[in-house]
């Protein structure tokens, strides 16, 4: 990756264009997450069903918690502590920020701030967020090189960056959306950070 790699897929993303990117994890879709033509186009060439939600990825930890500031003091805590790492937070959502990546349950919203050293450190510096979710056709494997998306994602996509090959394991989805009232949380998909790591964090 290289700087002028993220000058372009920062203007992709701020005109609502659609970019394969690499993340810690899996190769992904990415698009400006208040494009609603960017976020049905995202969802078409996935095959994805439009009532599932996605994720709003942060490419700073600041910009996340910036972002939203309803988030209690507990929940807070425990975000500065997971991220950024290989995992989706589930997080209240009182205010219904981003609700073109929530799905039908608006007061919930799906958070990444990706762990980007090496070779993807230079992605560290976008400063605004993207919706995003693996570039995949709806139920295929997580891509861990470009070689491995569907030919038609790539042809459909407005820019592809490579970066060679990635881990290959997706992201933990990690439900906080109850963590400030009494401390519960729960995985709702097993990824890239095991259940003890989490236990650790959230202990």
């Amino acid at each position: 990756m290289t700087a002028d790699d993220v000058e372009t897929f920062e203007r992709c993303i701020s005109v609502g264009g659609v970019a394969i990117f690499p993340a810690d994890t899996v190769y992904g879709l990415a698009t400006e997450p208040d494009s609603r033509e960017g976020v049905e186009r995202l969802y078409r060439l996935k095959g994805r069903a439009p009532d599932k939600p996605a994720a709003v990825m942060f490419f700073q930890l600041d910009a996340a918690l910036a972002a939203l500031p309803e988030l209690g003091e507990r929940t807070r805590a425990a975000v500065e502590r997971l991220l950024p790492g290989a995992l989706t937070l589930l997080v209240p959502n009182p205010a219904r920020r981003f609700p073109l990546a929530c799905g039908p349950d608006l007061k919930r919203l799906g958070v990444r701030v990706p762990l980007l050293d090496g070779d993807l450190a230079p992605l560290a510096v976008v400063a605004w967020p993207v919706l995003q979710s693996s570039a995949n056709r709806a139920g295929g494997a997580d891509p861990r090189r470009v070689a491995d998306i569907d030919e038609s994602v790539r042809a459909g996509a407005d820019l592809v960056l490579d970066a060679g090959e990635l881990p290959g394991t997706p992201s933990t989805v990690l439900d906080l959306s109850s963590y400030e009232d009494d401390g519960d949380w729960s995985v709702i998909r097993e990824g890239a950070v095991p259940r003890e790591a989490l236990v650790r964090s959230l202990r």
